[in-house]
């Protein structure tokens, strides 16, 4: 709906769910439409030499704080105020946790982020909470599941999310670690 007109569209969508890839346990998204419903054609050709060679592979493992410390141009520690301002962090790690849980829930869980890291190779020179917006980032996100304590699944997680974008309007590719349960 256009909140200034109160009128409907129709919004189209082209997404695909790779599943697990290679036989690594994790995921793989992408979407390569989100528009406003219209006649043209759906570019579905993903080009992927685009895309730095280090978002290419396995998904990295979780940062160490010797790491974080000795590279922070390319890492940026999300503040607390900032999870606020962009919800769809909140998105992505309920992504992340709906990749594994299995399809048991049938309600939005109720995830508090404790921190978000992301890394990118993009523009390290700019201002460092703007690596929020970049195309390609890899988001190290650790939360708690504060849901019904009978399913097995309340606790401590950790999930490491990247999204790469070719370019094109309306590609954007997710692909997510197994999380860890941090007991």
């Amino acid at each position: 709906m256009d909140p200034a007109f109160h009128s409907l569209f129709s919004f189209q969508t082209l997404f695909s769910d790779a599943g697990p890839r290679d036989g690594i346990s994790r995921l793989k998204w992408s979407t390569l439409a989100w528009r406003i419903k219209c006649n043209e054609a759906v570019d579905n050709y993903w080009v992927d030499n685009t895309i730095d060679d280090f978002y290419k592979g396995d998904i990295p493992k979780w940062f160490s704080d010797e790491d974080l410390a000795a590279d922070n141009n390319n890492y940026y520690v999300v503040q607390e105020s900032e999870l606020h301002e962009n919800e769809w962090l909140h998105l992505l790690a309920e992504i992340a946790f709906y990749s594994k849980e299995g399809g048991s829930l049938r309600a939005s869980p109720r995830l508090e982020i404790k921190k978000v890291v992301v890394e990118t190779r993009e523009e390290a020179t700019r201002e460092p909470r703007e690596n929020l917006k970049a195309d390609n980032a890899i988001f190290y996100i650790s939360y708690k599941y504060n849901g019904d304590p009978s399913t097995g699944l309340a606790g401590d997680y950790k999930s490491i999310i990247r999204k790469t974008m070719d370019g094109k309007p309306g590609h954007m590719c997710l692909e997510v670690s197994e999380y860890c349960n941090t007991f």
